[in-house]
Protein backbone atom coordinates (compact mmCIF):
# COMPACT_ATOMS: atom_id res chain seq x y z
CA UNK A 1 0.00 0.00 0.00
CA UNK A 2 2.97 2.30 0.44
CA UNK A 3 4.12 2.20 -3.19
CA UNK A 4 2.53 -0.38 -5.48
CA UNK A 5 -1.08 0.19 -4.42
CA UNK A 6 -0.92 3.65 -2.93
CA UNK A 7 -4.08 5.47 -4.14
CA UNK A 8 -2.76 8.86 -3.01
CA UNK A 9 0.38 8.45 -5.11
CA UNK A 10 -1.54 7.13 -8.13
CA UNK A 11 -4.13 9.90 -8.02
CA UNK A 12 -1.58 12.69 -7.60
CA UNK A 13 0.59 11.37 -10.43
CA UNK A 14 -2.32 11.01 -12.84
CA UNK A 15 -3.72 14.44 -12.08
CA UNK A 16 -0.50 16.44 -11.85
CA UNK A 17 1.58 14.94 -14.66
CA UNK A 18 -1.28 15.19 -17.17
CA UNK A 19 -1.75 18.91 -16.64
CA UNK A 20 -0.65 21.22 -19.42
CA UNK A 21 1.60 23.25 -17.13
CA UNK A 22 3.76 20.15 -16.51
CA UNK A 23 4.72 20.02 -20.20
CA UNK A 24 5.16 23.79 -20.40
CA UNK A 25 7.41 23.75 -17.34
CA UNK A 26 9.50 20.90 -18.74
CA UNK A 27 9.90 22.67 -22.07
CA UNK A 28 10.84 25.99 -20.45
CA UNK A 29 13.32 24.31 -18.08
CA UNK A 30 15.17 22.42 -20.81
CA UNK A 31 15.20 25.46 -23.11
CA UNK A 32 16.60 27.66 -20.34
CA UNK A 33 19.40 25.24 -19.45
CA UNK A 34 20.18 24.65 -23.13
CA UNK A 35 20.33 28.41 -23.78
CA UNK A 36 22.73 28.89 -20.85
CA UNK A 37 25.08 26.19 -22.15
CA UNK A 38 24.85 27.50 -25.72
CA UNK A 39 25.63 31.08 -24.69
CA UNK A 40 28.55 30.02 -22.46
CA UNK A 41 30.03 27.47 -24.87
CA UNK A 42 33.74 28.15 -25.54
CA UNK A 43 34.21 30.17 -28.73
CA UNK A 44 37.71 28.89 -29.50
CA UNK A 45 38.10 26.63 -32.50
CA UNK A 46 40.61 24.50 -30.60
CA UNK A 47 40.22 23.81 -26.89
CA UNK A 48 43.34 23.28 -24.78
CA UNK A 49 42.45 20.23 -22.66
CA UNK A 50 45.38 20.96 -20.30
CA UNK A 51 43.71 24.23 -19.26
CA UNK A 52 40.02 23.46 -18.89
CA UNK A 53 39.20 26.49 -16.70
CA UNK A 54 36.54 27.81 -19.05
CA UNK A 55 34.89 24.40 -19.39
CA UNK A 56 34.99 23.86 -15.61
CA UNK A 57 33.38 27.26 -15.07
CA UNK A 58 30.62 26.35 -17.51
CA UNK A 59 29.90 23.00 -15.84
CA UNK A 60 29.96 24.49 -12.33
CA UNK A 61 27.61 27.26 -13.41
CA UNK A 62 25.27 24.72 -14.96
CA UNK A 63 25.10 22.56 -11.85
CA UNK A 64 24.87 25.40 -9.33
CA UNK A 65 22.14 27.07 -11.35
CA UNK A 66 20.23 23.82 -11.61
CA UNK A 67 20.67 23.21 -7.87
CA UNK A 68 19.25 26.61 -6.94
CA UNK A 69 16.35 26.31 -9.39
CA UNK A 70 15.45 22.83 -8.14
CA UNK A 71 15.71 24.03 -4.52
CA UNK A 72 13.29 26.85 -5.25
CA UNK A 73 10.88 24.59 -7.13
CA UNK A 74 10.67 21.78 -4.56
CA UNK A 75 8.66 23.80 -1.99
CA UNK A 76 6.30 25.10 -4.66
CA UNK A 77 5.15 21.52 -5.29
CA UNK A 78 5.37 20.01 -1.80
CA UNK A 79 4.30 22.91 0.44
CA UNK A 80 0.68 22.60 -0.73
CA UNK A 81 0.40 18.81 -0.60
CA UNK A 82 -1.54 18.68 2.68
CA UNK A 83 -2.76 22.28 2.87
CA UNK A 84 -4.35 21.70 -0.53
CA UNK A 85 -6.52 18.99 1.03
CA UNK A 86 -7.59 21.45 3.72
CA UNK A 87 -8.35 24.16 1.18
CA UNK A 88 -10.33 21.72 -0.99
CA UNK A 89 -12.24 20.58 2.15
CA UNK A 90 -11.17 16.96 1.68
CA UNK A 91 -8.81 16.73 4.65
CA UNK A 92 -11.29 14.96 6.94
CA UNK A 93 -12.14 12.35 4.28
CA UNK A 94 -8.42 11.64 3.78
CA UNK A 95 -7.91 11.13 7.52
CA UNK A 96 -10.98 8.88 7.72
CA UNK A 97 -9.76 6.60 4.91
CA UNK A 98 -8.19 3.17 5.73
CA UNK A 99 -4.81 4.42 4.48
CA UNK A 100 -1.97 4.44 6.97
CA UNK A 101 -0.57 7.91 7.77
CA UNK A 102 2.84 6.82 6.51
CA UNK A 103 1.35 5.80 3.16
CA UNK A 104 -0.38 9.17 2.83
CA UNK A 105 2.81 11.09 3.63
CA UNK A 106 4.96 8.95 1.32
CA UNK A 107 2.44 9.21 -1.51
CA UNK A 108 2.22 12.99 -1.18
CA UNK A 109 6.01 13.32 -1.03
CA UNK A 110 6.78 11.17 -4.08
CA UNK A 111 3.98 12.69 -6.14
CA UNK A 112 4.96 16.28 -5.32
CA UNK A 113 8.61 15.64 -6.20
CA UNK A 114 7.88 13.77 -9.43
CA UNK A 115 7.85 17.06 -11.39
CA UNK A 116 11.26 18.09 -10.08
CA UNK A 117 12.70 14.61 -10.65
CA UNK A 118 11.60 14.66 -14.29
CA UNK A 119 13.16 18.08 -14.74
CA UNK A 120 16.46 16.94 -13.21
CA UNK A 121 16.73 13.82 -15.37
CA UNK A 122 15.76 15.77 -18.49
CA UNK A 123 18.96 17.81 -18.10
CA UNK A 124 21.21 14.73 -18.44
CA UNK A 125 21.67 15.04 -22.24
CA UNK A 126 22.82 18.64 -21.83
CA UNK A 127 25.33 17.58 -19.17
CA UNK A 128 26.69 14.86 -21.42
CA UNK A 129 27.46 17.55 -24.02
CA UNK A 130 29.62 19.38 -21.48
CA UNK A 131 31.70 16.41 -20.35
CA UNK A 132 33.95 16.26 -23.46
CA UNK A 133 35.13 19.79 -22.68
CA UNK A 134 37.11 18.44 -19.73
CA UNK A 135 37.57 19.85 -16.25
CA UNK A 136 34.94 17.61 -14.62
CA UNK A 137 35.09 13.83 -14.34
CA UNK A 138 32.21 11.44 -14.82
CA UNK A 139 32.33 10.49 -11.12
CA UNK A 140 31.93 14.13 -10.11
CA UNK A 141 28.83 14.34 -12.29
CA UNK A 142 27.38 11.25 -10.60
CA UNK A 143 28.14 12.70 -7.15
CA UNK A 144 26.58 16.04 -8.07
CA UNK A 145 23.41 14.43 -9.37
CA UNK A 146 23.16 12.22 -6.32
CA UNK A 147 23.57 15.24 -4.05
CA UNK A 148 21.03 17.15 -6.13
CA UNK A 149 18.40 14.39 -5.89
CA UNK A 150 19.01 13.91 -2.16
CA UNK A 151 18.77 17.66 -1.54
CA UNK A 152 15.51 17.97 -3.45
CA UNK A 153 14.08 15.01 -1.51
CA UNK A 154 15.10 16.61 1.79
CA UNK A 155 13.67 19.99 0.81
CA UNK A 156 10.46 18.30 -0.27
CA UNK A 157 10.19 16.54 3.09
CA UNK A 158 10.74 19.83 4.93
CA UNK A 159 8.02 21.47 2.85
CA UNK A 160 5.63 18.58 3.40
CA UNK A 161 6.20 18.78 7.16
CA UNK A 162 5.43 22.51 7.05
CA UNK A 163 2.30 21.75 5.04
CA UNK A 164 1.00 19.56 7.87
CA UNK A 165 1.24 22.39 10.41
CA UNK A 166 -0.61 25.08 8.47
CA UNK A 167 -4.02 25.45 6.90
CA UNK A 168 -3.03 27.76 4.05
CA UNK A 169 -0.54 27.01 1.31
CA UNK A 170 0.81 30.56 1.47
CA UNK A 171 1.86 30.17 5.11
CA UNK A 172 3.37 26.75 4.47
CA UNK A 173 5.25 28.05 1.43
CA UNK A 174 6.91 31.02 3.14
CA UNK A 175 8.00 28.95 6.15
CA UNK A 176 9.38 26.29 3.80
CA UNK A 177 11.42 28.85 1.90
CA UNK A 178 12.77 30.38 5.10
CA UNK A 179 13.95 26.95 6.22
CA UNK A 180 15.29 25.78 2.85
CA UNK A 181 17.05 28.83 1.41
CA UNK A 182 19.76 29.01 4.13
CA UNK A 183 20.47 25.31 3.67
CA UNK A 184 20.68 25.64 -0.12
CA UNK A 185 22.94 28.69 0.06
CA UNK A 186 25.21 26.96 2.60
CA UNK A 187 25.51 23.94 0.30
CA UNK A 188 26.45 26.18 -2.64
CA UNK A 189 28.99 28.03 -0.46
CA UNK A 190 30.52 24.74 0.70
CA UNK A 191 30.81 23.47 -2.88
CA UNK A 192 32.48 26.68 -4.03
CA UNK A 193 34.77 26.85 -0.98
CA UNK A 194 36.47 23.56 -1.78
CA UNK A 195 36.98 24.33 -5.45
CA UNK A 196 40.23 23.09 -7.02
CA UNK A 197 42.49 21.45 -4.44
CA UNK A 198 39.58 20.53 -2.18
CA UNK A 199 37.56 18.82 -4.94
CA UNK A 200 38.38 15.34 -3.60
CA UNK A 201 37.21 16.31 -0.09
CA UNK A 202 33.88 17.75 -1.24
CA UNK A 203 33.33 14.66 -3.42
CA UNK A 204 33.90 12.46 -0.37
CA UNK A 205 31.48 14.52 1.73
CA UNK A 206 28.87 14.45 -1.07
CA UNK A 207 28.74 10.64 -1.13
CA UNK A 208 29.14 9.91 2.62
CA UNK A 209 28.19 12.45 5.28
CA UNK A 210 25.73 14.42 3.16
CA UNK A 211 23.40 11.51 2.29
CA UNK A 212 23.51 10.25 5.89
CA UNK A 213 22.56 13.65 7.31
CA UNK A 214 19.75 14.13 4.80
CA UNK A 215 18.41 10.64 5.47
CA UNK A 216 18.31 11.34 9.23
CA UNK A 217 16.44 14.63 8.70
CA UNK A 218 13.94 12.99 6.33
CA UNK A 219 13.25 10.09 8.71
CA UNK A 220 12.66 12.42 11.65
CA UNK A 221 10.32 14.67 9.68
CA UNK A 222 8.55 11.68 8.12
CA UNK A 223 7.83 10.19 11.54
CA UNK A 224 6.67 13.55 12.94
CA UNK A 225 4.37 14.23 9.97
CA UNK A 226 2.90 10.72 10.06
CA UNK A 227 2.28 11.07 13.80
CA UNK A 228 0.52 14.38 13.23
CA UNK A 229 -1.81 12.75 10.68
CA UNK A 230 -2.44 9.83 13.03
CA UNK A 231 -3.32 12.16 15.90
CA UNK A 232 -4.50 15.36 14.19
CA UNK A 233 -5.33 18.52 16.13
CA UNK A 234 -8.92 19.53 16.78
CA UNK A 235 -10.66 19.60 13.41
CA UNK A 236 -14.00 21.32 12.98
CA UNK A 237 -16.37 21.42 10.04
CA UNK A 238 -14.94 21.14 6.54
CA UNK A 239 -11.53 20.12 7.87
CA UNK A 240 -10.71 23.48 9.43
CA UNK A 241 -8.43 23.32 12.42
CA UNK A 242 -9.84 24.87 15.56
CA UNK A 243 -7.26 27.34 16.91
CA UNK A 244 -7.57 28.52 20.50
CA UNK A 245 -5.31 31.57 20.67
CA UNK A 246 -4.97 31.43 24.46
CA UNK A 247 -4.00 27.75 24.39
CA UNK A 248 -1.66 28.38 21.46
CA UNK A 249 0.22 31.05 23.41
CA UNK A 250 0.60 28.71 26.39
CA UNK A 251 2.14 26.02 24.16
CA UNK A 252 4.26 28.43 22.10
CA UNK A 253 7.97 27.67 21.94
CA UNK A 254 10.25 30.71 22.04
CA UNK A 255 8.58 33.90 20.88
CA UNK A 256 5.11 34.73 22.20
CA UNK A 257 2.96 37.36 20.44
CA UNK A 258 0.83 39.62 22.64
CA UNK A 259 -1.59 41.65 20.54
CA UNK A 260 -2.00 44.37 23.17
CA UNK A 261 1.71 45.08 23.63
CA UNK A 262 4.30 46.98 21.60
CA UNK A 263 5.70 46.14 19.06
CA UNK A 264 3.39 43.14 18.51
CA UNK A 265 0.35 45.34 18.05
CA UNK A 266 2.01 46.96 15.03
CA UNK A 267 1.38 43.84 12.95
CA UNK A 268 -1.14 41.95 15.12
CA UNK A 269 -3.69 44.38 16.60
CA UNK A 270 -5.94 43.21 19.41
CA UNK A 271 -9.35 41.78 18.66
CA UNK A 272 -12.10 44.37 18.44
CA UNK A 273 -14.52 44.43 21.38
CA UNK A 274 -16.53 47.47 20.30
CA UNK A 275 -18.29 48.79 17.22
CA UNK A 276 -16.40 50.48 14.39
CA UNK A 277 -15.96 54.22 14.66
CA UNK A 278 -17.34 56.48 11.95
CA UNK A 279 -15.03 56.83 8.96
CA UNK A 280 -13.07 53.62 9.64
CA UNK A 281 -12.47 51.43 6.61
CA UNK A 282 -14.24 48.12 7.43
CA UNK A 283 -12.18 46.21 4.85
CA UNK A 284 -8.91 47.26 6.46
CA UNK A 285 -10.17 46.55 9.96
CA UNK A 286 -11.48 43.12 8.98
CA UNK A 287 -8.27 42.15 7.21
CA UNK A 288 -6.03 43.23 10.10
CA UNK A 289 -8.07 41.83 13.00
CA UNK A 290 -9.68 38.72 11.55
CA UNK A 291 -8.46 37.61 8.15
CA UNK A 292 -4.67 37.57 8.60
CA UNK A 293 -4.68 35.98 12.04
CA UNK A 294 -7.82 33.85 12.00
CA UNK A 295 -5.73 30.65 12.05
CA UNK A 296 -3.39 31.56 14.89
CA UNK A 297 0.08 33.09 15.04
CA UNK A 298 2.26 30.02 14.36
CA UNK A 299 3.39 31.23 10.95
CA UNK A 300 4.27 34.69 12.26
CA UNK A 301 6.20 33.30 15.20
CA UNK A 302 8.20 30.94 13.01
CA UNK A 303 8.97 33.66 10.44
CA UNK A 304 10.15 36.14 13.06
CA UNK A 305 12.28 33.65 14.96
CA UNK A 306 13.94 32.14 11.89
CA UNK A 307 14.63 35.53 10.29
CA UNK A 308 16.13 36.97 13.48
CA UNK A 309 18.18 33.82 14.06
CA UNK A 310 19.72 34.23 10.60
CA UNK A 311 20.06 38.00 10.95
CA UNK A 312 22.19 37.91 14.11
CA UNK A 313 25.36 36.41 12.54
CA UNK A 314 24.83 38.38 9.32
CA UNK A 315 24.41 41.60 11.29
CA UNK A 316 27.57 40.97 13.32
CA UNK A 317 29.66 40.12 10.25
CA UNK A 318 28.31 42.58 7.66
CA UNK A 319 27.63 45.65 9.82
CA UNK A 320 30.16 45.54 12.66
CA UNK A 321 33.11 43.22 11.96
CA UNK A 322 33.33 43.99 8.24
CA UNK A 323 31.32 47.21 7.60
CA UNK A 324 32.26 47.17 3.92
CA UNK A 325 29.87 44.20 3.53
CA UNK A 326 26.80 46.30 4.41
CA UNK A 327 25.23 45.77 0.93
CA UNK A 328 25.12 42.05 1.65
CA UNK A 329 23.02 42.65 4.78
CA UNK A 330 20.65 44.84 2.76
CA UNK A 331 20.41 42.01 0.25
CA UNK A 332 19.35 39.70 3.08
CA UNK A 333 16.63 42.16 4.12
CA UNK A 334 15.41 42.38 0.51
CA UNK A 335 15.44 38.58 0.18
CA UNK A 336 13.37 38.29 3.36
CA UNK A 337 10.78 40.71 2.01
CA UNK A 338 10.69 38.81 -1.29
CA UNK A 339 9.57 35.76 0.68
CA UNK A 340 7.06 37.31 3.09
CA UNK A 341 5.77 40.27 1.05
CA UNK A 342 3.52 38.34 -1.36
CA UNK A 343 2.15 36.04 1.36
CA UNK A 344 -0.08 38.63 3.00
CA UNK A 345 -1.48 40.11 -0.22
CA UNK A 346 -1.64 37.33 -2.83
CA UNK A 347 -4.87 35.92 -1.39
CA UNK A 348 -6.64 39.17 -0.57
CA UNK A 349 -9.13 39.05 -3.46
CA UNK A 350 -8.85 35.40 -4.50
CA UNK A 351 -9.88 34.34 -0.99
CA UNK A 352 -13.10 36.32 -1.46
CA UNK A 353 -13.75 34.40 -4.68
CA UNK A 354 -12.98 31.05 -3.06
CA UNK A 355 -15.38 31.82 -0.19
CA UNK A 356 -17.93 33.12 -2.74
CA UNK A 357 -18.18 36.46 -0.94
CA UNK A 358 -16.76 38.72 -3.65
CA UNK A 359 -20.17 39.48 -5.18
CA UNK A 360 -21.51 40.42 -1.76
CA UNK A 361 -18.55 42.72 -1.21
CA UNK A 362 -18.95 44.43 -4.56
CA UNK A 363 -22.62 45.29 -4.03
CA UNK A 364 -21.95 47.12 -0.76
CA UNK A 365 -21.62 50.90 -0.51
CA UNK A 366 -17.87 50.54 0.00
CA UNK A 367 -16.05 52.19 -2.90
CA UNK A 368 -13.47 50.36 -5.06
CA UNK A 369 -10.76 52.64 -3.68
CA UNK A 370 -11.63 51.65 -0.09
CA UNK A 371 -11.64 47.96 -0.96
CA UNK A 372 -8.34 48.19 -2.77
CA UNK A 373 -6.39 50.28 -0.26
CA UNK A 374 -7.84 48.39 2.71
CA UNK A 375 -6.54 45.10 1.38
CA UNK A 376 -3.25 46.63 0.20
CA UNK A 377 -2.36 48.49 3.39
CA UNK A 378 -3.28 45.56 5.64
CA UNK A 379 -0.88 43.18 3.88
CA UNK A 380 1.73 45.89 3.42
CA UNK A 381 1.59 46.80 7.10
CA UNK A 382 2.38 43.28 8.28
CA UNK A 383 5.16 42.60 5.76
CA UNK A 384 6.73 46.04 6.30
CA UNK A 385 6.76 45.74 10.08
CA UNK A 386 8.33 42.28 9.88
CA UNK A 387 10.94 43.61 7.45
CA UNK A 388 11.63 46.67 9.61
CA UNK A 389 12.69 44.39 12.47
CA UNK A 390 15.73 43.53 10.33
CA UNK A 391 16.51 47.22 9.65
CA UNK A 392 16.99 48.23 13.27
CA UNK A 393 20.54 46.76 13.32
CA UNK A 394 21.46 48.99 10.38
CA UNK A 395 20.23 52.14 12.14
CA UNK A 396 21.98 51.04 15.33
CA UNK A 397 25.20 50.49 13.40
CA UNK A 398 25.01 54.06 12.08
CA UNK A 399 25.12 55.27 15.69
CA UNK A 400 27.72 52.86 17.06
CA UNK A 401 30.13 52.48 14.12
CA UNK A 402 31.88 55.74 13.22
CA UNK A 403 32.77 54.48 9.75
CA UNK A 404 29.16 54.97 8.65
CA UNK A 405 28.99 58.63 9.72
CA UNK A 406 30.51 59.81 6.43
CA UNK A 407 28.22 57.50 4.42
CA UNK A 408 24.81 58.65 5.62
CA UNK A 409 23.52 59.32 2.05
CA UNK A 410 24.29 55.69 1.25
CA UNK A 411 22.44 54.53 4.37
CA UNK A 412 19.46 56.61 3.26
CA UNK A 413 19.69 54.99 -0.16
CA UNK A 414 19.55 51.56 1.48
CA UNK A 415 16.38 52.54 3.32
CA UNK A 416 14.77 53.77 0.09
CA UNK A 417 15.57 50.44 -1.58
CA UNK A 418 13.92 48.46 1.22
CA UNK A 419 10.83 50.72 1.31
CA UNK A 420 10.30 50.46 -2.45
CA UNK A 421 10.81 46.70 -2.28
CA UNK A 422 8.11 46.40 0.40
CA UNK A 423 5.63 48.40 -1.66
CA UNK A 424 6.42 46.54 -4.88
CA UNK A 425 6.09 42.99 -3.51
CA UNK A 426 2.78 43.83 -1.80
CA UNK A 427 1.31 45.57 -4.86
CA UNK A 428 2.42 42.87 -7.31
CA UNK A 429 0.84 40.20 -5.11
CA UNK A 430 -2.41 42.16 -4.76
CA UNK A 431 -2.51 42.77 -8.53
CA UNK A 432 -2.11 39.02 -9.17
CA UNK A 433 -4.88 38.39 -6.64
CA UNK A 434 -7.15 40.71 -8.61
CA UNK A 435 -6.62 39.12 -12.02
CA UNK A 436 -6.51 35.42 -11.02
CA UNK A 437 -9.20 33.23 -9.49
CA UNK A 438 -7.20 30.92 -7.19
CA UNK A 439 -4.88 31.87 -4.36
CA UNK A 440 -2.33 29.21 -5.32
CA UNK A 441 -2.04 30.59 -8.86
CA UNK A 442 -1.86 34.15 -7.59
CA UNK A 443 0.85 33.24 -5.09
CA UNK A 444 3.07 31.39 -7.55
CA UNK A 445 2.66 34.08 -10.22
CA UNK A 446 3.63 36.73 -7.67
CA UNK A 447 6.80 34.86 -6.77
CA UNK A 448 7.68 34.29 -10.43
CA UNK A 449 7.30 37.97 -11.27
CA UNK A 450 9.27 39.07 -8.22
CA UNK A 451 12.07 36.61 -8.98
CA UNK A 452 12.15 37.72 -12.62
CA UNK A 453 12.40 41.41 -11.66
CA UNK A 454 14.78 41.08 -8.71
CA UNK A 455 17.14 38.19 -9.46
CA UNK A 456 17.10 37.52 -13.22
CA UNK A 457 18.88 40.82 -14.12
CA UNK A 458 21.64 40.06 -11.60
CA UNK A 459 22.09 36.54 -12.97
CA UNK A 460 22.27 37.81 -16.55
CA UNK A 461 24.78 40.51 -15.61
CA UNK A 462 26.94 38.02 -13.73
CA UNK A 463 26.78 35.60 -16.65
CA UNK A 464 27.93 38.35 -19.03
CA UNK A 465 30.81 39.33 -16.74
CA UNK A 466 32.07 35.75 -16.54
CA UNK A 467 31.72 34.62 -20.15
CA UNK A 468 31.61 37.91 -22.10
CA UNK A 469 33.99 40.04 -20.08
CA UNK A 470 35.53 41.69 -23.13
CA UNK A 471 32.26 42.31 -24.92
CA UNK A 472 31.17 45.90 -25.49
CA UNK A 473 27.64 45.00 -24.38
CA UNK A 474 28.66 43.85 -20.88
CA UNK A 475 28.63 47.36 -19.30
CA UNK A 476 25.22 47.99 -20.88
CA UNK A 477 23.86 44.70 -19.51
CA UNK A 478 25.19 45.61 -16.07
CA UNK A 479 23.47 49.00 -16.27
CA UNK A 480 20.18 47.39 -17.35
CA UNK A 481 20.06 45.41 -14.10
CA UNK A 482 18.47 48.45 -12.40
CA UNK A 483 15.24 46.50 -11.84
CA UNK A 484 17.02 44.48 -9.15
CA UNK A 485 17.23 45.92 -5.61
CA UNK A 486 20.37 43.83 -5.16
CA UNK A 487 22.08 45.72 -7.98
CA UNK A 488 20.82 49.01 -6.56
CA UNK A 489 22.27 48.17 -3.12
CA UNK A 490 25.71 47.47 -4.56
CA UNK A 491 25.48 50.56 -6.77
CA UNK A 492 25.60 52.94 -3.78
CA UNK A 493 29.08 54.25 -2.88
CA UNK A 494 30.61 53.06 0.38
CA UNK A 495 34.02 54.36 1.49
CA UNK A 496 34.72 53.48 5.12
CA UNK A 497 38.33 54.77 5.21
CA UNK A 498 39.58 51.35 6.27
CA UNK A 499 42.93 50.00 5.12
CA UNK A 500 41.71 46.44 4.70
CA UNK A 501 38.46 47.44 2.97
CA UNK A 502 38.16 48.27 -0.71
CA UNK A 503 35.74 51.17 -1.25
CA UNK A 504 32.67 50.51 -3.37
CA UNK A 505 32.49 52.86 -6.33
CA UNK A 506 29.06 54.40 -6.68
CA UNK A 507 26.79 54.07 -9.67
CA UNK A 508 24.13 56.66 -8.92
CA UNK A 509 22.48 56.49 -12.38
CA UNK A 510 21.63 52.83 -11.73
CA UNK A 511 20.19 53.66 -8.29
CA UNK A 512 18.08 56.54 -9.65
CA UNK A 513 16.89 54.29 -12.47
CA UNK A 514 15.81 51.75 -9.85
CA UNK A 515 13.89 54.39 -7.86
CA UNK A 516 12.21 55.86 -10.93
CA UNK A 517 11.25 52.48 -12.37
CA UNK A 518 9.56 51.23 -9.21
CA UNK A 519 7.85 54.51 -8.44
CA UNK A 520 6.28 54.37 -11.92
CA UNK A 521 5.50 50.65 -11.56
CA UNK A 522 3.84 51.05 -8.15
CA UNK A 523 1.72 53.98 -9.30
CA UNK A 524 0.74 52.08 -12.45
CA UNK A 525 -0.27 49.00 -10.46
CA UNK A 526 -2.49 51.05 -8.15
CA UNK A 527 -4.16 52.76 -11.11
CA UNK A 528 -4.66 49.43 -12.90
CA UNK A 529 -6.26 47.81 -9.86
CA UNK A 530 -8.66 50.72 -9.36
CA UNK A 531 -9.61 50.56 -13.04
CA UNK A 532 -10.19 46.79 -12.81
CA UNK A 533 -12.49 47.23 -9.84
CA UNK A 534 -14.48 49.94 -11.59
CA UNK A 535 -14.55 48.65 -15.15
CA UNK A 536 -14.33 44.89 -14.88
CA UNK A 537 -16.98 44.54 -12.22
CA UNK A 538 -18.70 47.87 -12.94
CA UNK A 539 -18.68 48.98 -9.35
CA UNK A 540 -20.24 52.39 -8.74
CA UNK A 541 -18.29 55.29 -7.29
Amino acid sequence: MYLAENPVLQRELLVNLRMGRAFVLLFAYVVLLGAVVYMAWPQEKKIDMTKPEAAKTLVNLFFLGQYLIASLMAPSFAAGAITGEKERKSYEMLLASPLRPGAIVLGKLLASLSHVAILIFSSLPIVMLCLPLGGVSFYEVLAIYMALIISVGTFGMISLACSSYFRRTSASLVVSYLAILPLALFAVYFWQLFEGAGAAFRLFVAVTFFPAGCAAVCLILFAATSRRLLHPPDVGSEGKEVVDEVQELKQAVGLVIHRDQFPDRLFAPAKRTSLLDDGVNPIYDKEMRSELFSQGTLMLRVVIQVSMFLAIPLMAACLYLFPNLAPWYISYVVLFNMLVGPVFSAGSVTSERERETLDLLLVTIISPWQIMWGKLISGLRVSSVLTSFLLWPLLLACVMVSYYWTNLPTIGGYLVIVVLTCFTTAELALFCSVIFRKTSVSMMTSYLVVIALFTAPVAIARFAEVFYEKSAFTPLIRQLSFTSPFSAAFALPLDLKMQEATPIVGNWPLWFSFVGFYLALDIGLVAAMIWLFRARWRVSH
